[in-house]
Order: C-alpha cells, then structure tokens, then sequence
C-alpha cells in the first residue's frame, strides 16, 4: 500500500518523482504528492487528490517545481479521508522538515497529545503528520538529524517508510524503515529511494534494502547506513534482475492481460529454479535432502491469491509424501495459540512484505520452528527473515489482480511435493520422471489455452449483466474455484462467492436465482460425477452453467458454456484450470469499463494491517 519515492542528483527532480510514482500506481492510492527543495533553500510542497494525472497536470509534469533533490508520495488514506489536507509530505510549521510515510503509526495518538502538550498544532487528520512533528521536535531538542530519527524510531509503534528532507540539510533524504518495504538505489551522481524496485529500475539495477530499524542518509552519488545508535554499518547491493520492459505494458492494453501471457514463460524459470539434469536441487533454497528428511508436518500460511496457492499446495504434498499439512489464513494464524509440534512453516507472498504473513513467520520463529518462504522478491523482509527461501521467478508484477505469480507459487508448490515425495520414499522412481515430464509440459499447455481467448471473450460480452457468480467445486477444484471467484469479484465489482460442492445442499443452493451464473471446476476424475450433479441442481432451479473441464470430459450437453482444457496429471491441473477463469474475470472487467490493473479500494501489496 502507498508509494514513496525519493532523488537527489543532477536532474530537476520533481519529473523523476513524478516517473516514479507512476510505476507505483499499482500498489493503489486515493491522493499524491510530492516535496522539493527549490533554489532558494525552501520545501515547496504540491498535493492533489485523486489520479497522480492531477498533481501531474497540476505542476505541469513537474516542471513547474524546480530542485535537485525531493521525496514523493502516493497515498492510500488509513488515518483521515482522502483529501489534498492529509496527503502527503507532511511539514513541520515552518516548512523547514517535510516528510512521506508509509505504514501505520499505531500509537499516534497518544504521540499528538504530548506533541500538542508542547505546543504543536495539526492541520491534517493523519499519522504521518505526526510522526513529521515527532522528528521535528527532537530536530529541534538536539540539533542532530540522525539522532532526530532515532529517537523518533525509540518512541513510535507500528510500521513505517519513513523518508525526511531537512531544510538545514540541503541535497540530502534521510530515512528510516519497520515492517515497511524500502529500498535504495545509487548510480553515478545520483541517488534514489522507492518502497518498490519498479519506481527505479530505469535508473539503476543495484539496490540496497534497508534493514529494520535501519537509518538511511542519501546524498549525490552516495548512501550512508547507520544502526539506531548511529554508528554506521555496511551494506552490499542486491543485482535487480529484471530489465526496465518487464515492468513496462509491452504493447497490451493492461498489465495484468501482459502477465496473462507471461505465465508459460514464469511457469518455465520457477521450475528450473530446482530442477537440474532431470532431478529437482533446492540447494539454492537452502534445504538439503537432511532437512527434507526431517519435515513430518506442514503449516502453510499466506493471504488472498498466495492463501489459495497453499490450499492446492496442501493437497499436493499430502497425496505425494503423504505428510500432514494445514493451511492457515496469516491474518488468524498470528493471533490464534496454535498447538505445534515442530512443523515446517511455509510462508507465501508475492511481495515477500505482506503484513500479516510476515507476522506469522516471526511467531512461528518465536516457537522455534524453522520455516520456509515462497517469494517473488529478492531482498524482501520475509525472504530475509524465513530459514530458505524458494524464489519464484515471475518477474515485476503491476497488476492489483495476481496473475502470474499465483501461477509461479503453485509449481513452487508442486516442486517442493514431488522432492519431498521422492525423499519420503513414497512415489517409485519411474513414476517420479512421469510426473517431473507432466510438469515441465505445463508451460505449453497454458500457451496452448492462451490461444483460445475468442471463446472466453464471447462469453465473457454474454454474462456482463450478472449480479451474482458462484463458483463450485470438489477437492483441487474447490481451490480453484476460490482463486477463480476472487479473481473475478476483486476486478469486475461482481458479487462472487465458492464453495465447495458437497456444501451446496447446505443453505447456499438457496441463493441460486433464474440466470444465476455458477461455474463449475471439473478436473478431479473421481469427483466430477458429484460435482456435475451438483450442478444440475442449481441448473433446476434456473442457473446459468459455465465449466472448466478437461478434454475428453462427459459434460451434459444442455450446459451453457465449457470451456476445455488439456489433459495433464490430476495434481497439477489448477495450473490450467485458473486460466480460462482469469481471462474471464479480465474481460468481463474491461467490458465494464472498470480500472482493471488498479481495482477500486485495493493495493498490490498489504504492508498494513
């Protein structure tokens, strides 16, 4: 959530800001801004609610704000509504500190009273104007912008990006985080500071993350790290492996059609991540087959779309290795006295920054369990924390919707079964090469289904006017429905809702109204007779019938719509089966009119509780 963005060099530095927060977009955002030292020694700040189009066309794409050094901001409102008043920065009184945060200062409250006890007074309704006159005030008691920053760290709770310009220090950003992603970027003369690598990726590949509780100070050509004691520490750059056009639409109408596309490619590299000369190595995610040796029991915890990838997951890894596995919401798995017994705890999260999955590995590290992150970037709080780290490879994602690393976390997840399977002794070697062969076929299956958008675009123009789309299905179908109908509602604004079949019959066949669409998932042989039959009870009472079903699949002929998939191992056909379902959602969604890549109240990343 939010977006913060930082330079200092030799170029005006309001367009580079601006450029930067565009490619921040997607994290989601109700109001911008940005904040400048001009010529003069002055912070001029410029706001606009709404699109970062309006502070655009407002400064004149920046050219109406001259300085060489500034930080930038796009807001999505926590404390206080969204309004050019409690956009950010935030100054002091005298404009002479200004400031942009990202996260949540819990105890903000209790911090404005003191500060109002001391004379302040506060124009906005936010945290963050706050935690400015926090650092203006010991600014002002000690006269030392590093120890200013400190002692703001020492007194505040919660999370925060925090990044601080000082008029007394021209051509310089201090900045400080906690349990909020940032990073630094140096190249040549300049110097550059974004919660996400997109916002720099055009400017320089090598990155610096800042630690916990780690002080930054940026200037030309240089970054100095520092402890909360303030003596310095050393830091080594992270290579950003993505080139500039990965993040960019590269000729599609919306980023998430581009990564639509992707996935055979992602499915591709995430698999050969492990998989070398015909046998998986997971030495680069740091287990040997000693550790697998030890696993008797999973615990996966993750939320929304990676959530859903850990359902599958579970169902994998229990039918090969046949270990115990259980799937937690994050959110629930922090706060609940869970009974553990040594488990292996795998976390998954796209961005590696997820509040609450980030949590949950930190509680279950406070148990003494080892646990293993499944994520997409480098250098991420939750890859640095967790025991290994499986890294998927699906490269920058933009859109709010997850695509393709939903895709990337289930062959992670299909990996780490068929190792840990063989480990165990419970899947015979020839079996093992057969199911290693289905796998690696994944990726030309999905082109091959890639190919067939005509089908679901039609389709996609004939349901536009559905209020309500349920979603069934049984075993790894019912995973799939879940993904399929999140995708759906988050996108469209559509009521959406899955379920497992077998729980129709159990109040929620009452929903179902003349034109009501349900899709069916059908993939799992020896449960499509049930789930069919399920269907012809909504068909009865007036659904609309649309199935996901693999070639060759009996399907009753008055069904209104299925969609075909290829044939591939049980196990692995959620790979295939999501497909048809998000390209529906997209469609349906582009259809609408709606905003697809940055949907109405979301944020790629939730840094925030």
């Amino acid at each position: 959530m939010c977006g913060i963005v930082g330079y200092i060099g030799g170029k005006q530095a309001a367009p580079v800001l601006l450029d930067g927060l565009t490619k921040l977009e997607y994290r989601g955002y109700d109001s911008a801004g940005i904040a400048v030292l001009d010529p003069d020694g002055n912070i001029v700040i410029e706001k606009a609610k709404g699109r970062l189009s309006v502070l655009n066309e407002k400064i004149d794409g920046g050219r109406a704000v001259n300085g060489f050094c500034g930080i930038g901001h796009t807001r999505w409102a926590t404390h206080g509504e969204p309004s050019e008043n409690n956009a950010h920065p935030h100054c002091n009184d005298e404009k002479t500190i200004a400031a942009v945060h990202n996260g949540i200062i819990e105890n903000y409250t209790e911090l404005k009273d003191k500060l109002i006890r001391r004379g302040y007074s506060f124009y906005s309704a936010t945290d963050t104007e706050v935690a400015t006159k926090l650092v203006d005030y010991y600014y002002k008691k000690y006269n030392d912008p590093l120890r200013a920053i400190s002692e703001f760290a020492l007194r505040v709770r919660g999370s925060y990006a925090l990044a601080v310009m000082n008029k007394d220090y021209p051509d310089t950003v201090f900045a400080i985080r906690k349990d909020s992603p940032m990073i630094i970027g140096v190249n040549g003369g300049e110097a550059f500071l974004a919660s996400d690598v997109p916002a720099i990726l055009k400017y320089t590949r090598n990155v610096y993350y800042v630690d916990n509780l780690q002080i930054a100070r940026l200037e030309k050509g240089g970054v100095t790290f520092y402890n909360l004691d303030r003596e310095e520490v050393e830091k080594e750059t992270v290579e950003i492996t993505w080139n500039a056009e990965a993040a960019e639409k590269g000729g599609f109408e919306h980023f998430m059609l581009k990564e639509i596309y992707e996935q055979p490619r992602v499915v591709t590299d995430t698999v050969n991540y492990v998989l070398k000369n015909g046998d998986f190595d997971f030495s680069e995610v740091g287990l040997t087959d000693k550790d697998f040796k030890k696993i008797k029991g999973i615990v996966i915890v993750g939320c929304g779309s990676a959530y859903h990838a850990g359902v599958v997951m579970q169902y994998v890894i229990e039918d090969l290795a046949r270990v115990p596995v259980r799937v937690e919401l994050a959110s629930e798995f922090r706060y609940r006295n869970a009974v553990l017994n040594g488990e292996l705890v795998v976390a998954i999260s796209q961005s590696g920054e997820t509040a609450d999955t980030l949590a949950a590995v930190r509680a279950a590290r406070d148990k003494g369990l080892k646990t293993m992150a499944i994520v997409n970037v480098l250098g991420s709080t939750i890859a640095r924390e967790a025991d290994y780290v499986f890294f998927t490879k699906a490269g920058p994602e933009i859109s709010v919707a997850t695509t393709k690393a939903y895709s990337a976390q289930l062959v992670a997840g299909y990996a780490f079964a068929l190792k840990l399977a063989k480990i165990r002794g419970t899947v015979e070697k020839d079996e093992y090469s057969r199911i290693i062969t289905e796998l690696t076929s994944l990726p030309e299956k999905i082109r091959e289904l890639l190919n067939c958008k005509e089908e679901i675009q039609k389709f996609a123009a004939k349901t536009l006017d559905r209020h309500d789309v349920f979603f069934i299905g049984r075993g790894l179908d019912y995973a799939v429905s879940v993904e399929g109908s999140l995708k759906l509602k988050e996108i469209s604004y559509i009521h959406s809702e899955a379920y497992a079949a077998g729980e129709l019959k159990h109040g929620t066949i009452s929903l179902i109204e003349n034109g009501t669409l349900v899709f069916g998932v059908l993939t799992q042989k020896n449960l499509i007779e049930k789930t069919v039959s399920n269907l012809v009870e909504t068909k009865s009472r007036g659904a609309l019938i649309a199935v996901v079903a693999e070639e060759g699949t009996n399907v009753p002929a008055d069904f209104e719509q299925v969609f075909r998939i290829p044939v591939t191992d049980g196990r692995f056909a959620a790979s295939l089966a999501v497909i048809p379902l998000q390209l529906f959602a997209y469609y349906l969604s582009v259809l609408r009119g709606n905003d697809v890549d940055k949907p109405r109240n979301l944020a790629k990343s939730v840094t925030v509780e």
